[in-house]
């Protein structure tokens, strides 16, 4: 039954929540099936809508909506519908699209931190314009009844913004205190608190001053800066969880009857598996029946397929790319390459996680000076004058002149202005502390495939043939999802290069294309099945009839900016390594090309993982740039790590920065800003220390009233503000 005709299954909220009512609705409506899908190749708007078009056109798919960001379609349609059916659907479009796991997908939560700050802000702000227009009325004159009935309207006001809006506050800080330990949020909620309840003993006694401006300002300004903090964060979920969703949910499993399809986690120790061209092998284990080409560029960096035939042992998460294949499980579940990827992964963040930024280093050393500067001024005062009154006043200015607002805005201030700036030149920051990472980096680390080259052959030799041997190629190449083959494709149709007409084209999964010319067998392949002599230079092999085979020569070509980008890390004295997964005259050949003298080829993911954390526990501060599955460990361990925007998902959720665009030569500059950046947090370090020398010396010696010491506070966070501007 379609979507649009289904009738509601109750038109009263009672009736929907009787449980003999919700039965029938179940029995009269049967639940839609829902799918998500992988797109690893879309990445634009008309992308997007094409998909959608293409799968919302068949009948059986109700509702179909692409996430761009995530690279993803999630689908609802008949009961019964399958991946099976709608693959076929987003390949017809032009499009890769494989099937990813819902249950090992977790739920990702609706960004509500971000709208629950800016509407505490909102409130905080509307609530200190009106306690404003109130005091300057106070301010002008006003005394006796009037005083008081602006005091008491003040609090009305008050009263329930701060509650509202400083809740962040006082659960941190309570949190922090039932844990018996003191953080900045203790001594802001101290100071607002503080302020609110000196305000309403005046208020209730009649008295000259009240602070409820000064409580609601404090607030709105503190919760600008964490407001600000906020934005600098990018909310993302694990990449560990992300490499869990490239876990394929579905198998086929040989039986004696025949295939039957089944979960993956049904699978054991010893079954056999159909993986059929395009799918993803779901185990570890061994090829026991037929030939084919594997990609294994996201486990292991490699730049071309390899051959697989009975006997090859085969990795979770490897591509079938040619033909199908029966394979002998030898690892299923947690036990494959692809789970220990993910549990690497989970360790290197968590050790991640221990990085203190400065501001929290900071708060350790000045919360508990505050409670004890704050404590001493009262005892001192009530001795001195032995006015309960003026004690608590001189007390509450203390603590709010002295409230952490400037040191709260230091960090994100500053980080918030460089990250515009940085944004502008193509780079997206995505954790908090990056740019204090990235500005103690002293070694770079670099990926291969994909990050210093575009991770695509380009043929070379193209002059080297006739226009009939390249169309004759052309039409071989069309029959092949071969990464050469393509590759040869668009080398020969941007040449205007049209496809010889040939017959009985057929492809020969492991070993290439061939078919009929004028009458001659032609064929494009590996040299081993046309008879060509080896070359260390990758190549495709041409041979028409009985000629001699020629072989079609390829490069991997450079990414653009990455020869500038690494002459300018070596020219800051930074040292820069190379690792990749790739063979090692293809990682030797890249490493003599841009002048690195440090490589490491063949390197599995655990390797690179071990290499990362081998530099670290040698003194380095490490970055490293990659792109791949293959890299992700890497990429957590790291000190620091950026990504390109056309990384696997897994790799851009590990990183700490993501590169926008197609060139590394902003990589050096961004590590330039980073360090700026850090020079300016220090900065606001020390004006917020000079305002604290200053003004604390006043406040104890009750030169200053809690509203002019929410002033001075006022003040001294614009001061910081205004210098982390000097950034952009």
């Amino acid at each position: 039954m379609n979507a649009t005709m289904r009738p509601p299954a109750s038109a009263c909220p009672a009736c929907v929540a009787a449980p003999a009512a919700q039965s029938l609705a179940d029995l009269e409506a049967p639940k839609d099936a829902h799918i998500v899908l992988s797109l690893p190749t879309i990445h634009c708007a008309a992308c997007m809508s094409k998909v959608e078009r293409a799968l919302n056109a068949d009948p059986r798919v109700h509702s179909a909506r692409v996430n761009l960001t995530m690279k993803r379609v999630s689908l609802a349609g008949d009961t019964g519908l399958t991946a099976d059916d709608v693959i076929p659907l987003v390949e017809a479009a032009g499009y890769e699209a494989h099937e990813l796991d819902t249950t090992a997908l977790s739920a990702t939560a609706t960004d509500r931190a971000g709208r629950d700050l800016l509407m505490r802000l909102a409130v905080a702000g509307f609530a200190a314009m009106n306690v404003m227009l109130l005091s300057i009325a106070v301010w002008s004159g006003a005394a006796g009844e009037t005083r008081d009935l602006f005091h008491w309207i003040s609090a009305l006001i008050v009263l329930p913004a701060v509650a509202f809006s400083a809740q962040p506050f006082f659960v941190n800080a309570w949190r922090a205190l039932a844990a018996r330990a003191l953080n900045m949020d203790v001594p802001i909620s101290l100071a607002i608190l503080l302020a609110v309840v000196t305000s309403l003993w005046e208020t209730s006694l009649s008295g000259e001053h009240a602070y409820f401006d000064a409580a609601i300002a404090l607030t709105f300004f503190l919760l600008t800066g964490r407001y600000l903090d906020h934005r600098t964060r990018s909310v993302a979920r694990s990449a560990a969880e992300e490499l869990a969703a490239l876990e394929v949910p579905r198998a086929w499993r040989l039986t004696g009857t025949g295939e039957e399809q089944v979960s993956v986690a049904d699978l054991r120790i010893g079954d056999l598996i159909r993986v059929r061209p395009g799918g993803r092998m779901p185990v570890d284990g061994e090829i026991v029946d037929g030939t084919s080409e594997r990609d294994r560029s996201l486990l292991t960096g490699e730049t071309l397929p390899v051959l697989g035939t009975p006997g090859t042992a085969v990795s979770a998460g490897e591509v079938n790319l040619t033909g199908p294949l029966t394979i002998r499980a030898s690892a299923v579940g947690r036990d494959t390459s692809l789970a220990r990827m993910a549990d690497l992964v989970a360790i290197a963040e968590s050790g991640r996680s221990r990085y203190t930024s400065l501001a929290d280093r900071a708060a350790k050393l000045y919360a508990p000076g505050v409670h004890i500067l704050s404590a001493l001024s009262f005892l001192g005062w009530l001795v001195y004058s032995g006015d309960v009154r003026t004690a608590l006043n001189i007390a509450a200015a203390v603590l709010i002149i002295t409230c952490p607002c400037a040191l709260g805005l230091a960090v994100p201030a500053v980080t918030t202005a460089a990250s515009g700036r940085l944004f502008r030149k193509g780079l997206l920051i995505k954790d908090a502390t990056a740019l204090e990472r990235l500005a103690q980096v002293d070694t770079v680390v670099f990926d291969k495939t994909g990050t210093l080259t575009a991770g695509t052959p380009e043929p070379v030799n193209l002059d080297a043939f006739t226009t009939a041997d390249l169309a004759i190629a052309h039409a071989l190449a069309e029959g092949s999802a071969h990464p050469l083959s393509r590759a040869l494709t668009t080398a020969a149709r941007a040449a205007g290069i049209a496809p010889a007409p040939l017959s009985d084209v057929t492809e020969v999964p492991g070993y290439g294309t061939s078919g009929t010319w004028q009458g001659r067998r032609v064929r494009l392949g590996r040299a081993a099945w046309v008879g060509g002599a080896a070359t260390d230079q990758t190549a495709a092999w041409l041979q028409i009839g009985d000629a001699p085979p020629q072989a079609f020569l390829f490069t991997d070509r450079l990414r653009d900016g990455a020869a500038e980008a690494v002459a300018a890390f070596r020219q800051s004295g930074l040292k820069v390594i190379l690792m990749s997964g790739d063979t090692t005259a293809a990682v030797e050949s890249l490493a003599a090309r841009l002048e690195i003298t440090q490589w490491m080829a063949e390197a599995l993911p655990q390797d690179k993982a071990a290499r990362i954390k081998a530099l670290s526990d040698q003194g380095a501060h490490v970055l490293m740039v990659g792109d791949g599955l293959n890299d992700t460990a890497a990429l957590t361990a790291a000190h620091v790590s950026i990504s390109p925007a056309s990384a696997l998902d897994a790799a851009r959720v590990a990183s700490d920065i993501v590169l926008l665009g197609q060139s590394l030569a902003p990589l050096p500059e961004a590590a330039a800003t980073a360090r700026k950046a850090v020079k300016r947090i220090r900065e606001n370090f020390t004006i917020a220390t000079w305002y604290n020398i200053v003004a604390v010396p006043l406040a104890v010696a009750g030169l200053c009233s809690p509203l002019i010491a929410a002033l001075a506070m006022s003040a001294s966070s614009i001061t910081v503000s205004l210098n982390a501007l000097r950034l952009r």
